[in-house]
């Protein structure tokens, strides 16, 4: 059975999908990470910001094509065909619902900064996160329209500690404070590199608008203005914040900090300026995970429907949305999580979270070659148009080959045997395609 899903995702809601699944923990730690490496971390974070837009405006121009759900898979499939397709899908899906897992945790020990109670209990810890993934797998399957409420409602609430950190927070700034170009003596280009692969993760999850695009009203228009808009948000917001932070907290006690954000609203409005700073982190997460498990099961579902991914994913429940697959994410994300707290596991998970960044970067160095081939054949616009959007996906893809060569081989390595890993996936399930279409004829 077909199923036409409701187009019920207007402006602000796609808005809030592409601030609220960028602005996820990053913003509240990178701060005290980024200081480290002086003024050349801001500026490797405002450069960070271009290429994020490059990236915006190539998905934009993509989701005028390919409008099917599922994003930057949707977008490699129709260039490159269904295996090219399948690898992006089964990265990106491991990408997000991982993604969803470091969230809970962020959440988990912010969550325990309020209540000590559940920080000195694992126990309490675990059940605490496992209530995070049941309570939002529970909400995507009651309705992209829920999902999408809470999203909005979120991600206005993530921003008021942010925009008053960013704004009142100016007025609080030491020059002396701010850390010097270049703090040490490594090579400053060096430096700049690694900056920059470090806070372009910071935008990572700007493509959640692109997954549910059977649910987005006119989305040829609405999509590329909210990737846009969106990503300008996001970056003022980030630079503004760090700016402040920087300027008001001595990199020294910056660097041993490990809620920074939280002491730059102590700094600003003492103790209650703490609390409130510590209560937007967990709004913000909260947003942040509610998008990304929407993205997640969005993929998959997609994934599915197309005959890539097992058909498990694709089944709908009364509300249109893909119930079965939003369940086997939370199953995989609680086994992940209780997991998380055996010692002997806490390495293998952070480097999982370092591969994170690349499992995301390769689909969107696929959207962005995808979307030069679909360019380059489409008859329909005139070739001022194609000159413009080719340069904005070479500009793109060139970003994305950027952040994976300052990711070290190490990372790519075990990225590439991730994405491997998958292969088996994909023989079975269309062999078990083949197998069915004979059957039936």
């Amino acid at each position: 059975m077909i199923h036409t899903q409701k187009r019920i995702l207007g402006f602000w809601r796609c808005w809030a999908l592409v601030v609220g699944g960028a602005i996820g923990s990053a913003i509240f730690m990178m701060p005290a990470l980024l200081v480290t490496y002086g003024g050349l971390g801001l500026i490797s974070w405002a450069a960070a910001a271009v290429g994020a837009l490059f990236i915006a405006m190539m998905l934009g121009n993509l989701s005028r094509r390919v409008t099917n759900a599922g994003g930057p898979y949707a977008y490699a499939r129709a260039g490159f065909g269904d295996f090219a397709g399948f690898l992006i899908a089964w990265g990106f899906w491991i990408a997000l619902w991982t993604a969803c897992v470091a969230i809970t945790i962020a959440f988990t020990g912010y969550l325990g900064a309020l209540i000590p109670a559940i920080a000195a209990s694992p126990l309490l810890t675990i059940i605490a996160g496992l209530a995070l993934i049941w309570l939002f797998v529970g909400v995507n399957i009651a309705g992209v329209r829920e999902s999408g409420i809470v999203g909005l409602v979120t991600t206005v609430l993530k921003l008021i500690p942010l925009v008053i950190i960013g704004t009142i927070g100016l007025l609080f700034v030491n020059t002396e404070t701010l850390p010097p170009m270049n703090p040490g003596t490594a090579n400053s280009a060096y430096l700049f590199a690694s900056a920059f692969a470090l806070t372009f993760w910071t935008f990572v999850g700007i493509e959640a608008v692109t997954v549910p695009a059977e649910n987005v009203i006119d989305p040829d228009k609405t999509i590329p203005r909210a990737l846009i808009i969106g990503t300008l948000t996001i970056a003022v917001v980030y630079l503004l914040v760090a700016f402040a932070v920087m300027g008001m907290i001595p990199a020294d006690q910056l660097m041993a900090s490990s809620a920074p954000l939280a002491d730059a609203g102590v700094r600003i409005a003492g103790r209650w300026g703490g609390t409130v700073v510590s209560v937007g982190a967990l709004v913000s997460m909260i947003g942040a995970f509610n998008i990304t498990l929407l993205a997640a099961g969005q993929t998959a579902m997609a994934a599915a429907r197309d005959g890539v991914f097992p058909l498990i994913f694709q089944r709908m429940t009364k509300r249109d949305t893909p119930g079965a697959s939003f369940v086997i994410i939370g199953i995989l994300a609680s086994m992940m999580l209780v997991m998380n707290q055996t010692k002997g596991l806490v390495g293998a998970y952070t480097f999982i979270l370092l591969i994170s960044t690349l499992t995301v970067v390769i689909p969107y160095a696929f959207s962005a070659m995808a979307g030069l081939l679909l360019g380059i054949h489409d008859d329909k616009i005139s070739a001022a148009r194609k000159k413009r959007e080719a340069f904005v996906s070479i500009v793109a893809f060139a970003i994305c080959m950027w952040v994976i060569a300052s990711s070290g081989e190490e990372a790519v390595y075990w990225t590439f045997l991730l994405l491997m890993a998958g292969v088996p996936v994909y023989v079975i399930v269309t062999r078990n395609a083949r197998l069915s279409a004979r059957m039936t004829k």
